[in-house]
């Protein structure tokens, strides 16, 4: 049975598996037909939009019996160990209202971020990893003004938004980018080395210096090496270019922000176009208070400091809630001094024994 495109009249040209049209573009077309009969019709969607689809399927993304997955999953390391972070739910509780999930924000009772590392030695290795843990709850928030605050800033203030990318984009690439010239340069210098023993292997080779297979052994050898040498070259010369095209990186990261109006709501198409990756620190104890540094790089300009603008003054419900959570945590603290005193007597008399 022939096919549609038989029946129109056209034939194929059979390469290897592979059947591959036999088309005719009209003269001065610009599109050419690819190795496997590549259509010249438009594309379905932009390239941002695929490279977006591609990034994001990188990395599973598992769902629960709530049919959705955590938008976070894939982006979220550890600053120390440099591991993804693994994200814990806690299950519904059938006992309460809608399983205990909060209905404005759709979490769990818990559900948070831990170090990997930490998660899979746990007790089994010593001086491992820290949790690091985090809540997805705080991530949202942090995340959301992240991208609210730089996009507002940046259509306001385009020639300063401009003006700061580049000059932390010199300050964090400059050492990068002398270390990439000097991996490229000493690359260029190899590959013309090899170069020359290539030609010096072809005359020995003429001249009966050496045999044929010991000439092909080393022929392939170089020709790999220098396969190689190229191929690195232009990965490299590439990242280089890239480190200097900043005017292109605030153009892009302009478009999604002017796309997005309400900033009122974490979407996970909000996380995929801005955050690059999330980068979370160990907690400290600083004035009895938990204090964690979290580092959210966006796609295009990494890391974004906002100019210092004046705190506005707290609302009075502002300062009673923030009253309410200190004397709740003076609570806490005293009940775990006297849980420790009371514990302290029977680990000592556990040591003496021992």
């Amino acid at each position: 049975m022939k096919s549609i495109f038989e029946q129109m009249g056209e034939t194929y040209t059979q390469a290897g598996d592979y059947l591959i049209p036999n088309i005719k573009l009209p003269e001065g077309h610009p599109t050419s037909i690819g190795k496997y009969g590549r259509m010249p019709h438009e594309a379905i969607v932009d390239p941002e939009t695929w490279k977006l689809a591609q990034y994001t399927r990188r990395t599973i993304h598992r769902v629960d019996k709530t049919g959705i997955a955590n938008p976070f999953t894939g982006l979220v390391f550890c600053a120390d160990c440099g591991a993804k972070m693994y994200n814990h739910r806690g299950r519904p509780n059938p006992n309460k209202p809608d399983g205990g999930i909060d209905p404005e924000t759709g979490l769990y009772p818990y559900d948070h971020y831990d170090c990997s590392t930490y998660t899979l030695i746990m007790n089994r290795v010593e001086n491992g990893c820290k949790a690091h843990y985090i809540s997805t709850n705080a991530l949202r928030t942090m995340v959301l003004d992240a991208i609210r605050l730089t996009s507002q800033y940046a259509i306001a203030h385009p020639e300063a938004f401009s003006q700061k990318v580049r000059k932390a984009s010199e300050i964090k690439q400059s050492k990068a980018a002398r270390e990439l010239k000097r991996k490229i340069t000493q690359a260029r210098k190899r590959s013309a080395e090899l170069d020359g023993l290539i030609k010096k292997l072809y005359e020995s080779y003429a001249t009966g210096m050496i045999t044929e297979s010991r000439f092909k052994t080393l022929i392939g050898d170089y020709e790999k090496e220098q396969t190689e040498v190229n191929a690195l070259i232009g990965t490299e010369q590439e990242q280089l270019d890239s480190y200097e095209a900043d005017s292109e990186k605030v153009t892009q990261f302009m478009a999604p922000a002017k796309k997005y109006t309400d900033f009122s709501e974490l979407t996970p198409q909000m996380i995929y176009e801005f955050v690059d990756r999330i980068i979370v620190h160990a907690p400290e104890k600083i004035d009895r208070e938990r204090v964690q540094e979290v580092e959210i790089r966006l796609k295009y300009i990494g890391s974004f400091d906002l100019p210092e603008s004046p705190m506005p003054e707290p609302t009075p419900e502002e300062i009673a809630a923030e009253e309410k959570k200190q004397k709740r945590r003076e609570i806490n603290r005293r009940y775990y001094e006297k849980k420790k005193a009371r514990e302290q007597p029977a680990q000592d008399d556990e040591q003496k024994t021992a």
